[in-house]
C-alpha cells in the first residue's frame, strides 16, 4: 500500500482530507482494474486544478511583465504550463512513486506516462486547492512551476521556435528550413527521435523528442542558438 503521509512530508502539505490527497494520484485505469477499491479517480480534481494552475500563472505573469502584450503574455504562458514542463515538475516532486495506476498503464514509462504525470500534477494543485484554500494552491505553483519561467524568459522560448527560425532563414539567408528524421528508436510506445535542420544541403542542428514534432522544435531551437538568432 502507497503510504502518502511520506510525500506530506516531503512536500510540507499535510492534508486535513487524506482521502481527497489519494484521490489526486488515482488514475481512470487504476479504477477499471479495481472497481471495487471504493476510490474514484482524478480528472475532476484535474479540471478544478487546471483552472488553479491557470490563474496562479497568469496573475504572476500579468504582474511581473508589465511591458508585455496580451499575446505574448498568453505564449510565455503555454510555454510554461505544457505537459512537458509540468510532467518534469511532477517527476522532481517524487510523483512517480505515489501513481496508482493498471498493471498495463504501471509498465509504460514512455509519453503516455508523462502525461499521466502532468494530470497528476493539476490534479493535486486541485486537491491542495479544495483542502487548503487558493493562496497554499498558489504558493505551491509559485515554488514548483514558477522558478521555470525565467529560463524561458531569458532564452525566448516561449516564442514558438519553428515559425522564428522560418522566419530568420528566410529573412537573412534566403533559405527556407527543411527538417528530416536521422534516428527513430525504441518500441511503438516509447519512440525517440532525432531530426535535423536544413538550410539547402547543409545540416544546422540536430533536436531529440519523444515525437516527431517535439524532435523538430528542440531542433529549431539548437539552429537558433547555433546562428546566435536569439535576440
Amino acid at each position: 500500500m502507497i503510504n502518502f503521509s511520506d510525500f506530506e512530508k516531503k512536500t510540507s502539505i499535510i492534508f486535513k482530507d487524506k482521502e481527497l490527497l489519494k484521490q489526486a494520484f488515482v488514475h481512470r485505469s487504476y479504477i477499471n482494474e479495481n472497481p471495487k477499491a471504493g476510490l474514484f479517480h482524478n480528472e475532476r480534481l484535474e479540471f478544478l486544478g487546471d483552472a488553479v494552475l491557470e490563474l496562479a500563472v497568469t496573475d504572476f505573469l500579468y504582474r511581473q511583465y508589465p511591458s508585455y502584450t496580451e499575446g505574448e503574455l498568453t505564449a510565455v504562458r503555454s510555454a510554461l504550463v505544457n505537459a512537458i514542463i509540468i510532467s518534469e515538475v511532477a517527476a522532481k516532486m517524487g510523483m512517480n512513486d505515489y501513481l496508482l495506476l493498471s498493471r498495463g498503464e504501471a509498465k509504460d514509462n514512455g509519453k503516455a506516462r508523462q502525461y499521466i504525470l502532468a494530470n497528476t500534477y493539476e490534479a493535486y494543485v486541485g486537491a491542495v486547492y479544495l483542502d487548503q484554500g487558493y493562496a497554499r494552491a498558489e504558493n505551491l505553483v509559485r515554488d514548483t512551476v514558477l522558478p521555470n519561467v525565467s529560463e524561458i524568459v531569458a532564452k525566448k522560448l516561449w516564442r514558438d521556435a519553428k515559425s522564428l527560425v522560418q522566419e530568420k532563414a528566410q529573412e537573412l539567408v534566403a533559405v527556407t528550413p527543411a527538417y528530416k528524421v536521422l534516428q527513430e528508436a525504441g518500441p511503438d510506445h516509447d519512440k525517440h527521435f532525432t531530426v535535423g535542420i536544413f538550410f539547402g544541403p547543409e545540416k544546422i542542428a540536430e533536436g531529440k523528442g519523444k515525437s516527431k514534432q517535439e524532435a523538430e522544435q528542440r531542433a529549431a531551437e539548437a539552429a537558433l542558438k547555433a546562428k546566435n538568432w536569439l535576440d
